[in-house]
């Protein structure tokens, strides 16, 4: 495929979801929306090799799944909602997904987010009814 540049294609962290990154992760974006149903959740923790290989994933995404790499599997064109399907249930949080997104522990990511919210409200009234942190 041919695909159009954008101004969001060179910005450094940013992993944008859109149809050229989306169409080369079609298979981990499918396997990971299968994670919807319980029990292709326990066939996945019961052999996650064997899994990926039945949803027909190449050596580099199985290798982000199997290893739960989160921020591999984005880099590689997950969506971050199907993303989540596999973490939640496996006792993570959104908090700790945006830790590992950073290389960062969870009360690193949290301690982030709380200096961010610091006089939220101020930050608010001064810029409108929206703030970009």
């Amino acid at each position: 495929m041919n695909w159009k540049k954008h101004d969001y294609d060179d910005i450094p962290g940013t992993y944008v979801f859109d149809g050229q990154r989306a169409h080369p992760a079609y298979a981990l974006n499918k396997l990971l929306y299968t994670f919807n149903q319980q029990q292709n959740r326990d066939a996945f923790d019961a052999d996650p090799a064997a899994y990926c290989d039945q949803l027909g994933l190449n050596a580099e995404l199985k290798e982000a799944v199997v290893q739960q790499d989160f921020m591999k599997m984005l880099r590689l064109g997950a969506n971050i909602y199907y993303l989540a399907k596999m973490a939640v249930p496996r006792g993570m949080s959104v908090q700790d997904i945006g830790a590992a997104f950073q290389q960062i522990t969870t009360p690193e990511f949290q301690q982030k987010l709380a200096e961010k919210g610091h006089n939220l409200s101020a930050k608010l009234e001064t810029k409108g009814d929206y703030w970009h942190g």
